[in-house]
């Protein structure tokens, strides 16, 4: 560009002269993009209701989310032989380091607590939400929603919550079953308690009522890595 004129210079080249003219028409593109990228972050485009539908299936413990759907033990027992045994055992024993799915019940106060499904989940929507999201591994989303059912009762099955090979589990009696840890959780009420209730905007200057003491130096604490100075330095670490 010509700093006196302000128009574009003829060059001997043409290839030259086409990728300035392209850049100088590009320009109200660019701008334009720019406004987008401001009001969109440039991120893709919006999600499409079916696309979103396709990953709005959390299911929840009051059995909101369930789909359409049954399936049975027995059922269950052919596809966890054919999808999850390899990983989790024929039984839900788990195989090598891979999870332990049943087991576990009066362990969760020991030194090496055992926590499966059985001891240790408390909501069977847990159980089904995870199954149908996430496995088999390496092949998620592939189970329809009936195997899922069918596996889940299954898992009941392994873990003495249900005893008939027969129990078809389904949306109508999802909710009846409650796994034997269920009352051992409780809701996160921490915001009710009474150092956290009925607090106003946190302080963020000028906060200090008085002065800040010093209680207890680390040195005595016995807190301090030696240095090699036992005189000098608070002690070690082990």
């Amino acid at each position: 560009m010509s700093k006196r004129t302000g128009r574009l210079k003829m060059s001997k080249s043409p290839k030259l002269l086409a990728l300035s003219l392209g850049f100088s028409l590009a320009l109200p593109f660019a701008a334009a993009s720019a406004e987008e990228t401001a009001k969109h972050f440039g991120l893709g485009r919006p999600a499409e209701a079916d696309e979103i539908a396709a990953w709005d299936i959390d299911v929840r413990p009051d059995g909101t989310g369930l789909p359409e759907g049954s399936g049975t033990v027995s059922e269950g027992e052919v596809l966890f032989t054919d999808n999850c045994a390899t990983c989790h055992g024929d039984f839900g024993e788990g195989a090598g380091r891979w999870p332990v799915l049943a087991g576990g019940q009066g362990s969760l106060k020991e030194d090496r607590p055992e926590k499966t499904i059985g001891s240790y989940w408390p909501y069977l929507s847990t159980v089904y939400d995870y199954v149908r999201r996430a496995m088999p591994f390496g092949n998620a989303r592939s189970l329809s929603d009936d195997e899922v059912y069918a596996l889940t009762a299954y898992l009941l099955y392994l873990n003495d919550v249900v005893t008939d090979e027969d129990f078809r589990l389904s949306k109508e009696n999802f909710t009846d079953i409650h796994l034997p840890n269920e009352a051992n959780f409780i809701a996160d009420d921490r915001m009710e308690e009474a150092h956290n209730a009925n607090k106003g905007n946190p302080c963020m200057t000028d906060c200090m009522t008085e002065p800040a003491k010093i209680t207890m130096h680390a040195r005595i604490l016995d807190v301090t890595p030696g240095a090699g100075d036992d005189e000098n330095s608070g002690g070690s670490v082990d």
